[in-house]
This record gives C-alpha cells, structure tokens and sequence, in this order.
C-alpha cells in the first residue's frame, strides 16, 4: 500500500527488526492508547521454572470507574504465531494468577519510576476511593480478569486462528509502518477502543462509564435484516472488540433506508468466533422483538450507523431519534 501525501509518497516497509518495531510502539504509545491510559515498557520475568513468561509491557486503563490492566505483546506477523504469541499467552495467563505478588512487585517498581502514571494513579484511587497505589494494584492484578493486546504489523487470519482458541478477551492493533524517499516514517493504526471512547466522551469529557454498555446497534440492509436477524435469530460478521463482548446482552437493529430507523431489539445468548475473520457471530437468546422506531433525525442532525455502535439499554430504551443514543 502506498500513501502520498502533501509532503512526499509514502510506501510500505516491513519494520527492521522487533526492537525496532517496538521503539516505534513506544515512542507513539499516547497516540496509540489514547488519554487516560499509559503503556508501562519493561520486560521482566514473571512467574517460575517452564511457566515463567516476559511480557513486552502492560498497560493501565484508568479511562474508566472501573479500571483495566492489559498484558502487551508486540509481534512480527513474520514469525511463528502460535509459538511467539498462542503458547506464550496461554503461559503468562497462567502464571498471572500464580504469580501476583510478583506482578504487582514489578507494576509498582516500574510506575514509580515515572512520574506521569504514578501521580495519574494515585490521583485515580484517591478519586474512586481506593486507599492508595498499592491498594489499586491490589485490584487490577487479584480482582480483574486476565486480558491482552497484540499489537502486530499485518493483522492476518493465522493470527484470528491463535487467539479464537483462548478463552481471554485479546484487542488487536494492525500498526503498519511506511516510509518516503527520504528515510521519513509515518505509522497507520486505529487507536485502542476508538470507537468505544468517541461513545462515552461527549463535549471533550467523559459523559458515560464502558461499563455502561451493554448493547450493540448494527446497520441491517432490508434483505439481510429479513433473512438473518429475523429468520435465522443472528447477525454475524460483526467487528467487536473482544475485551467488549462479556458487556453485551442485547443487540438492536438499524434498518437502513428507505426505513432509516432502529426497529428490533433482541438478548444475546452467546457470542461466538466468525471463521478466522476476527469477527463474530451474535446468536439470539429467543426472536427480536420490534420496538418503537428510533428514526434517523432531520438532515444535519444526527448520523446513521454506518458500523456496529455501542451503547446501553438504557439510553436506547428512552431515545426516540437516533441523535439521541450517538
């Protein structure tokens, strides 16, 4: 792929090496991750004898009520997938329970070290009451459920084949690297839960928690929506992130035009791997109910679902036109 711009043209390279691709990782790790979350670069063993692991980094979600640690692991689609990334997340899923203490050792060691996330947490616990860093650590590596990110630079289906298998929630960030003529890098990714964050921020602050999402809205030509999502009690094909799916519980339907408007609402009984696509198929725990239309606004104020959208029961149930879900 090539990407040209004003200043030159741009044209794809495969990183020169892992170092390499991971200094790049970290030198954008704020755009990549986005405010309120922070990349914490150290690789130190974990756990001990075959079962021992090193993380590439970790990262801390404080961009929530709740918040979130994630292990990272920074690959080559190049090498072998299920050796570099199936066997050795399966082994630190293992020893991240095994070995807690020692992980929250080495998190406090090494946010101490930084002045930006160690004043970011200990403000975050004061706020949401917890007694301080060490009592926060406590919580994310004893009380949250194990969950990774792979940042990779091809995002391919032996990938989607590795992580379908692990019964843990994995993000996947494509972080693609190009060049010009010039020796010049540019750098293409979708940030970490985009899309999730563009839902709860409203004016520049954060107006909903993304524990409050429990429902997914689907664009739904009319043939497919009569098919599938009213004949065969499903929709699949659906881009989700994967630390998402245990939030949702119901999935409404956007009935593209000439009705324009969400129609259908239906309990989600299981969600399950599409193939190796990196998508997923939503199975219906009984047949979607029609509810009161939720019409597409006047021209300029509101948006039609163009991709699946997040958002809660709650604000759908009280919303009578789209603007006022998104």
């Amino acid at each position: 792929m090539r990407i040209v711009t004003t200043s030159g043209v741009f044209d794809w390279i495969p990183p020169d090496s892992e170092d390499d691709f991971e200094q790049a990782i970290k030198a954008n790790a704020r755009l990549i991750f986005g405010e309120g979350r922070y990349y914490i670069d150290c690789k130190r063993r974990i756990g001990k004898g075959k079962k021992s692991n090193i993380p590439d980094a970790y990262l801390i979600d404080l961009r929530r009520n709740e918040p979130r640690l994630f292990v990272v692991e920074n690959e080559l689609a190049q090498h072998d997938l299920f050796k570099h990334i199936g066997v050795q997340m399966l082994e630190f899923s293992h020893s991240y329970r095994q070995a807690g203490r020692q992980l929250k050792t080495v998190l406090f060691e090494e946010i101490s070290k930084r002045t930006d996330i160690s004043e970011a947490c200990e403000n975050y616990a004061k706020e949401k009451g917890y007694r301080n860093l060490d009592n926060l650590l406590d919580y994310l590596v004893f009380e949250v459920p194990f969950q990774a990110v792979v940042i990779i630079d091809e995002d391919t289906e032996e990938l989607h084949s590795v992580l379908k298998q692990f019964s843990f929630p994995v993000e996947i960030i494509e972080f693609v690297t190009y060049q010009d003529g010039d020796g010049n890098r540019a750098y293409r990714f979708n940030p970490f839960l985009q899309d999730v964050d563009e839902v709860i921020t409203k004016a520049g602050r954060m107006a909903t928690d993304i524990a409050e999402l429990d429902t997914i809205v689907v664009p739904a030509r009319e043939d497919g929506f009569q098919e599938t999502f009213v004949g065969e009690n499903r929709w699949y094909a659906i881009r989700i992130h994967s630390s998402m799916i245990p939030q949702i519980k119901h999935i409404a339907a956007y009935r593209v035009a000439p009705v324009s408007a969400i129609t259908h609402l239906a309990s989600v009984s299981r969600i399950i791997p599409w193939q190796d696509t990196g998508k997923y198929c939503l199975e219906f725990a009984e047949p979607a109910q029609e509810i009161g239309s939720i019409k597409l606004d006047q021209p300029g104020k509101g948006k039609a679902p163009q991709s699946p959208r997040y958002t809660s029961m709650n604000k759908l149930l009280k919303a009578k036109t789209i603007s006022d879900i998104f």
